[in-house]
């Protein structure tokens, strides 16, 4: 499954370091994620690293594959 996960602001380079299995771009005064996520265990991981390094995820949604 392929998701993308968008967060406030720009995230840094050494943040952007802590999700290496995602892909990042900046647009529009966010940071837009997204990669492949084999599961809900994974995808709940993901949510929780966001939640430590203080980043607020402003949208999250599964894409059409």
């Amino acid at each position: 499954m392929r998701y993308e996960i968008r967060v406030d602001g720009e995230m840094s380079h050494t943040i952007s370091e802590a999700f290496p299995e995602l892909e990042s771009v900046v647009a529009a005064g966010q940071t837009v994620l997204s990669g492949q996520i084999a599961d809900e265990v994974q995808l709940y991981g993901l949510l929780t690293r966001f939640q430590s390094l203080g980043l607020h995820v402003v949208e999250m949604r599964r894409l059409h594959e």
